[in-house]
């Protein structure tokens, strides 16, 4: 199977400002593994998608709804592993990140987002992951 972050998961206040506190909420968030202030920033109906070798792009996994998303995450953030965001970028109502996660085995993730915000919230994820075998 693989080293995915994405992979066992067999289901307020903006995320992002122009002031960037909420920003750093998120990275903060991702950081310290923190599955129910990540759940916060999801609107009500968004749309996660995942793409990796398991979930190639003819067949993405998608979580649906806050709820499922919130589950996902609880799930992710239990995992002993690190994470860190190296690279953000913000443009309106698009946000995109790079996030390094590393097991403690070594074994490490690369993951990519892409964001669309709605109401400054996140309204669709797309995730493009690779990790070591």
């Amino acid at each position: 199977m693989g080293r995915s972050i994405w992979s066992s998961f067999r289901a307020s206040s903006p995320i992002w400002t122009r002031s960037g506190k909420t920003q750093v909420s998120a990275k903060r968030a991702i950081e310290t593994r923190d599955g129910r202030a990540l759940t916060n920033f999801y609107a009500d109906d968004a749309v996660l998608q995942i793409v990796d070798r398991n979930n190639p792009p003819s067949k993405p996994r998608e979580v649906k709804g806050k709820m499922a998303i919130g589950i996902f995450w609880d799930d992710i953030c239990s995992r002993t592993m690190t994470h860190k965001i190296e690279t953000s970028v913000s443009d309106g109502d698009e946000l995109a990140f790079s996030q390094i996660c590393a097991y403690p085995d070594g074994a490490k993730v690369l993951c990519l987002a892409l964001c669309q915000l709605k109401s400054g919230k996140i309204a669709r994820q797309t995730v493009v992951q690779a990790w070591d075998e």
